[in-house]
């Protein structure tokens, strides 16, 4: 078994006495997944495991792999769940210029798409298309979204991608098969669950992880919903910003098409120009704006109610729905799919979560949002039940003349700001999608000291601005993009129709009924909508399904070579034998100085270390084999973050180092600090192991008779991270002077020659310099392999990986201390 293989010297039991412990982490837990199998242990005495383990004192540790995530206030919690009440209205102030805007817009296209597919010929035509428009809102956004969805967050976290890594936490669905037991072991990875565990959680979790079918539908599924988010993030800009110039056409003359167009590429270039000063800056910026639009929208609302036909409150009676279909069949229909873009945006309520809190975008939309759109758009049809001709620019001409042009500013600005949701909605899809494991690495700049889910991605706003231009100059009408736009906005709510009915019944367990509530009440709403906008595919519907369809394939294809990879390094690790047969020289010159080696195992010695050793004339005295993993949480604690163990017997000096990330965790190092801070974290590891090691041998002094009684209670014990000793007390850490006298655990610490040793060899290999050990590997489908597994691997995976970012290990290292071998394993 590889589990013995790795971490065994000579003998796969560790002796007592000889100071080989190699099997314990930095921050003293037991390995689970490498712990020695329940035959090998049983026939030893661990009676005095408990009092061991609490006699061991967990050394305080400076995370080595986690540099930049030390300077971000509250980088490891979700720092705004605590707010006060001061400071969640500021921040739900801060939601209207990111979250809100796409939504806040609407008002400026909705009825006139709508009103292009049913001409009004009565009352009940405007009173319908209102009624539908009100009860969209209050079902999909209000119901849906404010009072569910945000509820499902992963630690604050929102998107699909959350959805997935919260579903992975309970049911090993995640391809990659990297996953180990002492991950579950994360503060963070477990969530406290409303009602016991009931046989229907646990028989959908036996299914997602026994059927791989099932693993393989559901991963495209969260892929597709994050595709149409990218998506909506290329037809947001394009629609909200030519809605507002639209406004001109009947103003100025001489402002026909082209210059529409070209004014819109304008705003388009510049709104993706100010990106890069990170949401939070644009959202202070942008906030004071959309609240003044929000109370335009409220205001002008009231005016058009009182002026002209009061009346038209009768809409929320839902009856007119019925006469509207009635009156209007097919063409019904087509307007139906006019009136999902009311609803646009409502996704960034939870994609965007990550850079706010749950209860500032409740508190936004309840109190602001909401109240504001339904007196806009009541106003709005108060106007047509005395002016049905105005419908083409029924925003506009609703607005009293007197105050058409400081209302079109705003509306221009809020139409910029309409975008910046999306936006920020997809890079933080992006990013999430990159961790675990499904989109090339791309650069990405974090904005904010403070809030670290604030973050910009250079390539994606540079691809974004400028599919919206070719958007833009297109379609050259907001018409035919409005037709395009509710296929993605729909598709994107199914999909999280789909995830949190999912979370319900395998995570909040809730019952049977209420859960298919769900799906059956506002899945069955978002389907109607969806059968209605899938009927203009031929009419720019097209568009999104492309893009979708192009970010569904490299995401997946990433993700196919990925896995292909890591079992592929897993398959030709070196087996232990074969060091052995090397010895503590490794076939080669043993030179002073520390080799870092980036590598994805998180089990096993990887092959490519052999071809350093057939490279390399020497090798350095300390081996480091350094994996960095993503695990299916936002943020990984500190403290937990970095687990240390040894790689074969004591004078071979190599040693493994697992930096676990969350989706959400910050990763900059700089080359200096990093490295110091590893040493200090590799000497505490070894301190750490021969106090352990003195431990169990004056155990063994104390009961020579270990080997006849065997403690089951300690057996089950062991096999259990040592991490809980973290939450003890202080008091119940120190050492028991009563049963085991301080002074002959210090003797035998200060007394041993091997740890000694051991840490002038790591001093002096410090003091020689760290080189890092880089491996470059790559893929190739086998010659007998299918045409479309060779298309693929060799073609497709091949171009992404030779054009993503480099991994994160070389980029502030000099180049004189990077050494990089490459290897090709066949698939």
């Amino acid at each position: 078994m590889e589990e013995i293989e790795e971490g065994s010297s000579n003998n796969s039991i560790r002796r007592v006495g000889t100071g080989s412990s190699d099997r314990r982490w930095v921050d003293g837990s037991e390995v689970d997944s490498e712990t020695p199998p329940f035959s090998e242990i049983r026939g030893r005495d661990y009676s005095f495991g408990n009092l061991r383990r609490r006699l061991m004192k967990k050394p305080k540790r400076a995370d080595s792999l986690d540099v930049e995530a030390m300077e971000i206030a509250g980088s490891h919690g979700h720092n705004l769940k605590d707010l006060s009440l001061l400071g969640t209205l500021g921040i739900a102030f801060q939601t209207l210029g990111v979250v809100y805007g796409d939504m806040g817009t609407s008002p400026l296209y909705v009825f006139s798409d709508v009103f292009s597919k049913v001409p009004i010929r009565s009352e009940v035509d405007v009173l319908g298309a209102l009624s539908l428009v009100i009860y969209t809102i209050a079902v999909i956004p209000l119901a849906k979204y404010v009072f569910v969805v945000l509820k499902a967050n992963d630690n604050g976290e929102g998107g699909t991608f959350a959805l997935y890594s919260l579903i992975c936490r309970y049911a090993k669905v995640n391809k990659l098969p990297n996953q180990q037991p002492a991950d579950e072991q994360i503060s963070s990875f477990r969530l406290k669950l409303p009602t016991p565990e009931l046989e229907r959680a646990l028989w959908i979790k036996e299914a997602l992880e026994t059927k791989g079918y099932l693993k393989t539908l559901l991963l495209l599924l969260v892929l597709m919903g994050t595709s149409m988010i990218i998506g909506d993030g290329i037809l947001t800009p394009a629609m909200s910003v030519m809605s507002a110039m639209s406004g001109l056409q009947g103003e100025v003359k001489g402002f026909g098409t082209n210059a529409l167009v070209m004014s819109s590429i304008v705003i388009l270039v510049a709104l993706f120009s100010i990106q890069r000063f990170g949401t939070g800056k644009v959202g202070f910026l942008f906030a004071p704006v959309l609240a003044l639009w929000f109370f335009s929208l409220g205001a002008i609302g009231i005016y058009n109610l009182l002026k002209y036909d009061f009346t038209v409150i009768r809409a929320l009676n839902p009856f007119y729905i019925v006469l509207f279909f009635n009156k209007n069949s097919k063409q019904a229909w087509s307007a139906l799919g006019g009136c999902v873009l009311c609803i646009t945006g409502a996704e960034a309520m939870f994609a965007d979560l990550g850079h706010f809190s749950v209860r500032s975008i409740q508190l936004a939309f309840t109190c602001v949002v909401f109240p504001c759109l339904l007196l806009a758009y009541m106003g709005q049809a108060a106007y047509l039940t005395k002016h049905p001709e105005a419908s083409a620019r029924i925003f506009y001409d609703s607005v009293p003349k007197s105050l058409f042009w400081p209302v079109f500013v705003i509306a221009t600005l809020a139409a910029m700001i309409a975008s910046q949701a999306m936006i920020s909605a997809t890079f933080s899809c992006v990013k999430q999608a990159m961790a675990l494991g499904c989109f090339p690495r791309l650069k990405i700049i974090h904005t904010s000291k403070k809030r670290m889910g604030q973050i910009y991605i250079p390539v994606i706003n540079w691809f974004l601005m400028i599919m919206c231009i070719l958007v833009v100059s297109i379609f050259r009408s907001t018409t035919h993009i409005a037709n395009a736009y509710g296929i993605a906005e729909v598709g994107v709510m199914m999909v999280s129709t789909v995830l949190v009915t999912l979370v319900m019944l395998l995570i909040w367990q809730t019952n049977i009924f209420l859960a298919l509530c769900f799906p059956l009440i506002f899945g069955s709403v978002e389907t109607i909508y969806l059968l209605a906008v899938l009927t203009k595919i031929l009419e720019g519907g097209w568009v999104p399904l492309v893009f979708a369809t192009f970010f569904l394939t490299v995401m997946y294809i990433w993700n196919y070579g990925s896995v292909l990879k890591y079992q592929s390094e897993v398959r030709e690790r070196i087996s232990m034998d074969f060091m052995r047969e090397l010895g503590s020289t490794l076939g080669t010159i043993r030179i002073p100085g520390i080799g870092l080696l980036y590598n994805e195992l998180v089990q096993g010695i990887p092959s490519i270390f052999g071809q350093f050793l057939l490279t390399l004339p020497a090798i350095h005295s300390t081996i480091i084999f350094v994996c960095i993993k993503y695990v299916p949480v936002p943020v990984v604690p500190q403290e937990e973050r970095f687990l240390f163990r040894r790689v074969c017997p004591k004078d071979y000096h190599m040693f493994r180092c697992i930096a676990r990330y969350g989706y959400k965790d910050v990763r900059k190092e700089d080359s200096r600090v990093f490295e110091q801070l590893l040493i200090e974290s590799l000497e505490k590891f070894l301190r750490c192991e021969a106090l352990e090691d003195a431990l169990e041998s004056t155990m063994n002094d104390f009961d020579p008779d270990r080997d006849s009684v065997a403690s089951d209670t300690y057996t089950d014990d062991l096999m259990a991270p040592l991490i809980h000793r973290a939450k003890r007390s202080e008091p119940e850490q120190e050492l028991d002077s009563e049963v085991l006298p301080s002074s002959s655990v210090g003797t035998s610490m200060e007394e041993d020659p091997a740890l000694e040793y051991e840490l002038a060899a790591l001093r002096e290999a410090t003091d020689s310099g760290l080189t890092y050990l880089l491996a470059h590997g790559d893929v190739r489908a086998k010659k007998n392999s299918i045409f479309v597994k060779k298309l693929v691997i060799n073609y497709f995976y091949a171009f992404l990986r030779r054009n993503c970012r480099a991994g994160a290990a070389n980029l502030t290292v000099p180049h004189m201390n990077i050494l990089q071998a490459g290897m090709t394993y066949m698939v």
